[in-house]
């Protein structure tokens, strides 16, 4: 089974802090590197989770709050560096490309490769990016701006040939496609092998949700039900709910609460507040509720 981990790259909120860096992953599915936002500061989080830079050729913006993208310029400059050529594609609100495009023709003029901006409308779902492997959705939020979630999913898998089972009845190599895909198998001489005793079941495909910022969004249980990994910020405590509700972020327990209604298998809560010490009044709040919840932190590798 191919590679499908979640990398915590930074999982703070807006004012910066010694313990926690802006809002920032990566994806890796396969040989494949997606990044969810990049808050100021996540080149060097790369660097520190000796991560490659060549790989990373999506990258996808929830908002345009700086703690979620700041770190986009500083980013494309040292791809330039490096002598990358293939293109960048970005998924944003339409708004980034107008602020992005004068920093572009200023600080990196010449660079050999391109960056392709695609916008993107938060406010509805939207298959925005898939290749032969996944597919990546778009899931709208409730903050103070446009802002939404991404719903990376794997597209089913095909089955897996019996390597014996195969030889035996000695099917030629052009045939066997057909079987990873579930059909029987016709002999020369008419007869017809079921598939099942050629192959066996295929894997199953997982996804994984990332919400941030948001209000409480009873609205993208749907979306999200019984997926395998949902991060979901959790800004605040409960003692700090009418903070919450003022800022349109969620609480821990109001994270928990959505995991647990769209019966995720896994949560993980981040986007901490920087009032906090630790977040460990975070994760019990959560538990109380969604008990399968873990805190983000910084390099903090999630296999799904």
């Amino acid at each position: 089974m191919e590679q499908f981990e979640v990398h915590i790259l930074g999982c703070g909120s807006a004012l910066p802090t010694a313990r926690h860096n802006s809002s920032s992953q990566i994806v890796r599915i396969g040989n494949e590197l997606l990044m969810i936002d990049c808050g100021e500061g996540t080149q060097l989080q790369i660097r520190k989770a000796h991560q490659h830079f060549s790989r990373i050729n999506h990258v996808f913006i929830s908002h345009l709050h700086g703690d979620h993208c700041f770190g986009l310029i500083g980013m494309i400059s040292t791809f330039g560096l490096l002598g990358r050529t293939m293109p960048l594609h970005i998924y944003a609100h339409k708004t980034l490309q107008t602020l992005l495009t004068p920093q572009l023709q200023y600080f990196c003029k010449g660079m050999k490769y391109e960056v392709i901006f695609h916008d993107i409308n938060p406010d509805e779902q939207q298959t925005i990016y898939e290749n032969n492997n996944i597919s990546v959705t778009t899931i709208p939020l409730n903050h103070r701006i446009p802002c939404c979630g991404f719903l990376i999913s794997e597209k089913p898998k095909k089955r897996h040939i019996i390597a014996d089972m195969v030889e035996f009845y000695k099917i030629p190599i052009y045939a066997r496609p057909k079987l990873r895909e579930g059909e029987d198998y016709t002999t020369p001489d008419g007869e017809t092998i079921p598939n099942e005793r050629l192959t066996t079941a295929p894997d199953p495909s997982r996804s994984y949700a990332y919400c941030s910022d948001t209000k409480p969004m009873p609205e993208i249980i749907s979306q999200i039900a019984n997926i395998d990994l949902l991060y979901h910020e959790a800004t605040f405590a409960n003692k700090d709910k009418s903070r919450a509700e003022e800022t349109y972020h969620s609480t821990a327990a109001q994270a928990a609460t959505i995991a647990n209604e769209a019966k995720v298998k896994r949560l993980v809560i981040g986007h901490f507040s920087s009032r906090y010490d630790n977040e460990e009044t975070l994760l019990a709040e959560a538990c109380e509720i969604f008990p399968a919840t873990e805190l983000a932190s910084e390099n903090k590798t999630i296999k799904i």
